[in-house]
This record gives structure tokens, sequence and C-alpha cells, in this order.
């Protein structure tokens, strides 16, 4: 028998946040004029939908830009959709065949994947005056809900350039029922795509996250000790989920061949659990059977107590971090890793080198040689690694942190609501 949670959409429980808190990280005019483009919309009513709450950078980024939008005075909430496992197994292979992977898409798997969304249609009750729903997996809401006001917004997180066409032609009617599309970048926007608008937004972190707050290097060496890694011998890390995209068995490879001029080098593998990724613990444990017992290489995940604390601390006693990736959206554990002045090696994909200048704040990379390489280097030359990590920390305050992406969203509603006003213009004249 399927399990399924209560039918209709669940509401998120979020922490309040101020955006004054913000301004001694991006200074008082960035906040001020955060208030200026909210002005139009206090009071708006604003849903995000997403397929989950927790284990990724999708729920990381709402968990912050939703309640920095209260705090801007937007009434703003979040919903997350209910499914069946098949649901989410369909979804899952959608999400890899977006990213370029060769699967087929069966009558059952198109049934499983529309039945969800009109058990989520049904139960939506929309009062919302901006509504965005973000990836695949709740995309059709907008056509099943072709009758509903509100502007609706779909926010794509993931690398539509090498996309499976047998999924994007299934996918492309839905996105195109709404009245804007937001990507990570240009290339990723089909160009089969007619939709009103598009608006280009990378994501970002949130500077005082628990992940991200400053922390000493006691306490943080006192927690990965916890874990069983050694504060004072070398240490690689990648923070990601355990997925095909993510090369997790790449990654030992390049720890294997750094540790033979490295021999005391450790690996850390970061990873989270999320109800909508049932393939994570399958690569998890691909992963570990890989990993062979080498007492070096730790993999752990919120099912070992590992939070946002725990990844906060490991990240700023990594020597280098990787996100050694064959395809990414974006990556926010790039910014992570730079925002705690580390040198970040990463895959030269997708969004990675909006992050990674090459060679300035780290390395990109497009294999096992070239990344083990430049992990040497970098072991090798800790000055020079430190200044990658000083540089890369200032690229990331300027360009991907939360008040960026509030920004980039009050953007996009004054667009669309200027927009509509010129149109019921000219249909006035």
């Amino acid at each position: 028998m399927q399990e399924m949670r209560n039918p209709g959409m669940q509401d998120v429980v979020l922490v309040e946040k101020s955006l004054a808190d913000y301004e001694p990280v991006v200074g008082e005019d960035i906040i001020a004029e955060l208030h200026r483009l909210a002005e139009p919309f206090q009071g708006a009513r604003v849903l995000h939908i997403s397929s989950t709450a927790y284990g990724g950078g999708v729920a990381e980024m709402l968990h912050t830009l939703i309640p920095l939008m209260r705090t801007a005075g937007l009434d703003a909430h979040w919903k997350i959709i209910s499914g069946t496992d098949e649901f989410f197994a369909v979804t899952k292979s959608m999400h890899n065949a977006l990213q370029g992977m060769e699967m087929d898409l069966t009558p059952a798997m198109k049934a499983a994947y529309l039945h969800s969304n009109v058990d989520n249609a049904v139960y939506f009750e929309n009062d919302y005056d901006f509504i965005i729903v973000h990836d695949p997996q709740p995309a059709p809401l907008r056509m099943l809900r072709a009758g509903d006001g509100g502007k609706w917004i779909w926010r794509c997180h993931i690398d539509l350039t090498a996309a499976n066409a047998t999924y994007w032609n299934f996918l492309r009617p839905y996105v195109q029922a709404y009245d804007a599309a937001i990507f990570t970048m240009p290339e990723y926007v089909k160009k089969d795509l007619r939709i009103g608008k598009v608006a280009i937004v990378p994501p970002a972190i949130d500077p005082l996250s628990p992940k991200n707050a400053p922390m000493s290097d006691e306490d943080a060496a006192r927690i990965v000790s916890l874990y069983g890694m050694d504060p004072e011998r070398p240490m690689l890390v990648q923070v990601s989920r355990f997925d095909p995209w993510k090369d997790p068995l790449g990654v030992i490879d390049v720890y294997r061949t750094v540790r033979q001029k490295f021999p005391d080098v450790q690996l850390v593998m970061v990873g989270s659990m999320a109800h909508d990724d049932p393939e994570g613990m399958e690569y998890y444990q691909r992963t570990k059977d890989y990993a062979d017992g080498d007492p070096n290489i730790h993999l752990l995940s919120n099912i070992d107590g590992v939070g946002n604390v725990e990844v906060n601390a490991i990240q700023r006693m990594a020597t280098v971090v990787l996100q050694k990736s064959l395809r990414e959206g974006f990556g926010l554990t790039i910014s992570e890793g730079l925002w705690k002045g580390k040198p970040v090696v990463g895959g030269d994909v997708g969004g990675i080198p909006l992050q990674i200048q090459d060679g300035e704040t780290g390395y990109l990379v497009s294999s096992i040689e070239e990344c083990s390489k430049r992990v040497l280097e970098l072991m090798r030359n800790p000055a020079r690694a430190r200044k990658m990590g000083e540089l890369g920390r200032e690229v990331v305050r300027q360009n991907f942190l939360s008040t960026a992406n509030l920004r980039n969203y009050l953007r996009l509603f004054t667009d669309l609501t200027q927009a509509n006003r010129v149109r019921h213009h000219r249909s006035a004249v």
C-alpha cells in the first residue's frame, strides 16, 4: 500500500528574522534599498510552494527568504505538497532526466505525477497576490488552478541545458501557463519556452543562519572531534546530497590520490536525507561500500545528528572544500565554503562557475585527475589557499547573500505589477 501524507498542502512553520540584523553584514544602503522596494507590497499575500521543507538548498533558502519577506512587510507563507512514494520516485527521475540523464517516461509515471498534483490542486485555496512554485514537482498546479488570480511564478533551481527532450516536452506546457519563470542562469532557459517574463536570480546563503554564522576555531574543532575527525590533520570536505550528479565515488578517488602525497589527510562527506529524494539512501550505501571501511573517510548525514551547526564547523575546519559535481544547478555549498574563507574546487558545470573565479577564489575542474592536482596545489601552498578564501568571501558578500535574493524577488514583483498596470492602461485606452 502506498504511503500517503495528509491530503493537501502542509504549512511550514518559520522562525522570525529581522532585516536590521543583516545591516552589519551587508551595510545600511542595502537594507534601505530593500525597504524601498518592499514599500508598494506592504501586506501583499505571497505563497511559496515546494516539495520538501528540509534537505537541500531550495528548502534552506526558503527558510530565510520567507521570514525576510515578512520582516519587509509582505504577508508571506510556505506550503509543501503531499504525494505518494510513487510520485516522489517519478519526480526524482524527472529531476535526473531534466539534468540530462537518459530515462523513460511511461504513461504510468505521467499518471502518478499528475494524480498527486491534482490532489494538491483540489485542496488548494488561493487568496494570494504572488504564488511562487518551486521546481518540477508541483509545476502543473498553475494549469490545474487556471481560474485563480494572482501572479504565478515558476522557479527552476536545476540546470536544463542538457534536458531530456521527452521530459521537457512533457513539462513545458505546465510551465508556459505561468506569468513568469525564474532561472539561475540565462543558459538554463530553454529556447522553446514561451512565457511572459523570465528573470535570472542566483540562489543565496543566509550569513546569519546556524550553518553560516560566525564560529570560533575552538568551537569548530570541538564539534568535529565529536564525530571522529582530527582537527589537527588536513581535511577535504564535500557537503551535498548522496546523488550521482555530485560524484561521491569520484570524490573518494580524489581523496585516495591526495593521500599518496599527504598520508594524514581525512575526507568528510556530509549529506542530508530528504523525503523527496528516494535515491539518497541507495547512493549513500554505494558510497559507503566504495569507501571500503577506510577509517579516514567520514560519511555523515542528518541521520547521524549532523545538522547546520555541525556543517558550519566541518566547513570551517576544511583545508579544501570540494563540490565535484557532474551537473549542478548552482551549488549553495560552494558559497558556504567561500563565505567561511575556504578555497573551493568545483566541477566546471552549471552554476558553479558563477561562484568560483578559476585561479582566484578556487579552481574549476573537469576530471578526477584535474581535481586531485588542484587540491594538492592548495594543500602545498596554504598562503595561496588562504588568499583565495578571502577573495571568495567578498564575492559571496556582494552577490550571493539572502538580502540579494530578497532584492531580486522584490524587483520581479515590481516588474510584474508594472506590466499589469501597462496592460490595464492600454485596454482602458
